[in-house]
């Protein structure tokens, strides 16, 4: 398998997930869709040295990935792949603060070192709590529940075709990256006029499968409805499961929690 049909399959497999049967992918989507939501804003709302804050916050995805019974190596895989990007925006945080603001014994800790944990932690935990999301409701079910939450209809389709074409372009370009290697002399590596030619092909290919894709869909009768595969009933699991979350969101934000732990903790042992 090439490298472009192995990222694909590796980028598809959270819906395959999302098939199996598990507390977490029979919870209402909405409930999932809504608590993931609010778990992303809460995690947003803290400043940049609040880090010991988020740490309560983990429970969430932790949570969820054991109802769902997800393996963390997928999880793991694409947080480093999405790390670089946390990276280049936290990397000035050191440089820009630099005054003391934790200290551990005699080591003193800069604003800026805390600053550029704080991003990561933020990075790690609300890019998790999105992936765990797909991989116990599936992207489809996410986008009917957007949908059944009042987004615009064109929206949702737009980022649901969205979604699905991401594959169709890479089948297409694993297409033609697999003729170039058979017809190349052996050795030849790709030149920029070469690239452009790939990527010009790609883009005419691209076109006329949306329009073979665009012609079956209306023949099957598509009008921007997103179909829903099973019926939709909130249930005394679901409500348990919005409740822990509220629970866990407004404690959060309301005190600090591991503060009050070590406090705790300190005046025991004295």
């Amino acid at each position: 398998m090439g490298r472009i049909e192995a990222t694909l399959a590796h980028l598809g497999s959270l819906d395959e997930l999302a098939r199996r049967d598990s507390s977490a992918t029979r919870l209402d989507p909405r409930v999932k869709l809504v608590a993931t939501l609010a778990f992303v804003a809460v995690v947003a709302s803290f400043g940049r040295l609040e880090l010991a804050r988020l740490a309560p916050l983990a429970l969430y995805p932790l949570a969820l990935a054991a109802l769902g019974d997800v393996p963390w190596r997928p999880l793991l895989l694409r947080l480093a792949l999405a790390a670089p990007f946390a990276l280049g925006v936290a990397a000035f945080e050191p440089f820009l603060d630099r005054a003391p603001a934790v200290t551990l014994g005699t080591l003193a800790i800069s604003g800026g070192l805390v600053a550029f944990a704080t991003i990561l932690a933020k990075f790690a935990l609300t890019l998790g709590a999105g992936l765990l999301l797909v991989a116990t409701t599936g992207f489809d079910e996410v986008c009917v529940a957007l949908r059944r939450l009042a987004l615009p209809r064109a929206v949702v389709a737009q980022l649901m075709l969205t979604y699905r074409y991401l594959f169709v372009l890479a089948e297409e370009a694993a297409r033609l990256v697999r003729a170039r290697a058979l017809r190349a002399p052996e050795g030849r590596r790709l030149s920029l006029s070469g690239a452009g030619t790939l990527l010009g092909q790609l883009l005419l290919r691209a076109l006329a499968r949306a329009e073979r894709i665009h012609v079956a869909m209306r023949c099957r009768g598509f009008d921007g409805r997103l179909p829903v595969r099973r019926a939709w009933r909130l249930g005394p699991g679901d409500a348990a499961f919005a409740a822990a979350t509220l629970l866990l969101l407004l404690a959060a934000r309301a005190a600090d929690l591991p503060a009050l732990v070590g406090g705790a903790i300190t005046g025991a042992l004295r």
